[in-house]
């Protein structure tokens, strides 16, 4: 889904990047109440093992595959602003260190994998969570067919973006077949790796999972033959350090991107493959970081594929925990100045 340099004309692509930037301005101000004391740790986690897993791109159809876009993964994890964030930061970083998806169409990739697959993911999660039951499986249920609808709406979102401004002459309606077809078989993978992941913090840490929060029922005690509710106690697993789940992230990441990306599949994912089916791709122009140590994914003048893609890998991780880090840490600390007491004083003479 990572859209190159010269698919989309320059207008269009600066239109978008000024919605990108007014989205990214507004989810930088709602970020402030969603990063608390339990989501600003994880905030740069989550951007860092949503880059890991975008490596492992895994098979759909012949000759095509799809990676995940993480939107969704995100929102609910940490929250529908801090996700767009999340999102935007691995963008960022693939762009500028790696050569994938292009500068000058920052401004779409972000509108349709950050703000796209977020808007749409969020809003099926919380209407599913609203009307299922209490219960934890239910959040991993609402996962699911919230990331597996996000997926099919990015494309299409591309897909009108292409009908405005596409470079090629080609039917908008063969585009847009093509792209959410493919698409739609993505977005089963993307709610697997969803639900997996976030079925898998729920069962340990679900007072980390932003999207999971007021769902627990209140334990009710028998007094005097009446139904009370129970004192209310910080559990055993919320009290303990946030350090444990940091480390088994991070390490999962680095697991994912350094050796498991190596068995990735090597087919072009869905835009890539429909691009050069439809000719949407003629117009592609070469990406400004081509000549990046690291552009492809890959460590220059490093001769082993494995090594070299392995390094790559850990490489993009360690950038992005830091700057994703750097960023959430910089918003919490703007949201504890805002919220400090103000002074009470009365000035002198009222």
């Amino acid at each position: 889904m990572h859209v190159p340099d010269g698919f989309i004309n320059a207008p269009v692509s600066a239109a978008a990047g000024v919605f990108a930037a007014g989205a990214l301005a507004v989810s930088l101000r709602g970020a402030r109440r969603e990063l608390d004391e339990r989501t600003a740790p994880l905030a740069g986690l989550v951007a860092a093992f949503i880059f890991a897993v975008q490596m492992l791109n895994f098979p759909v159809a012949a000759g095509t595959s799809g990676h995940l876009l993480g939107g969704a993964l995100a929102a609910i994890l940490v929250g529908p602003y801090t996700s767009v964030l999340c999102v935007s930061v691995v963008l960022l970083m693939q762009g500028i260190l790696f050569a994938d998806g292009g500068l000058t169409a920052l401004g779409v990739n972000i509108t349709d994998m950050a703000i796209t697959t977020t808007i749409v993911a969020y809003a099926v999660f919380r209407g599913l969570v609203k009307v299922l039951p209490r219960r934890r499986r239910s959040v991993t249920v609402a996962s699911f067919v919230a990331a597996l609808l996000s997926v099919p709406a990015a494309a299409v979102v591309f897909t009108l973006i292409y009908t405005v401004g596409g470079t090629t002459d080609v039917a908008v309606s063969k585009v847009a077949t093509a792209m959410v077809g493919v698409h739609v078989l993505i977005g089963i993978g993307e709610a697997v790796i969803t639900a997996l992941t976030v079925g898998a913090v729920v069962a340990v840490r679900p007072d980390l999972v932003y999207g999971a929060r007021g769902l627990q029922q209140r334990l009710k005690l028998r007094v005097n033959g009446e139904l009370v509710d129970a004192a209310t106690a910080a559990p055993v697993a919320a009290r303990s350090s946030h350090r444990k789940v940091w480390i088994t992230g991070l390490v999962t990441s680095l697991v994912l991107a350094g050796f498991v990306s190596f068995y990735a599949s090597a087919s072009p994912d869905g835009l890539e493959k429909v691009a050069k089916d439809k000719g949407i791709d003629t117009r592609t122009k070469a990406h400004t970081s081509e000549d990046s140590p690291l552009a492809g994914y890959g460590v220059k003048d490093v001769s082993d594929a494995r090594l070299s893609g392995g390094l790559a890998g850990v490489i993009g991780v360690g950038v992005t925990v830091v700057a994703g880090t750097g960023v959430f840490w910089a918003v919490r600390r703007r949201r504890t100045a805002d919220t400090s007491p103000t002074s009470t004083s009365v000035p002198e003479g009222v």
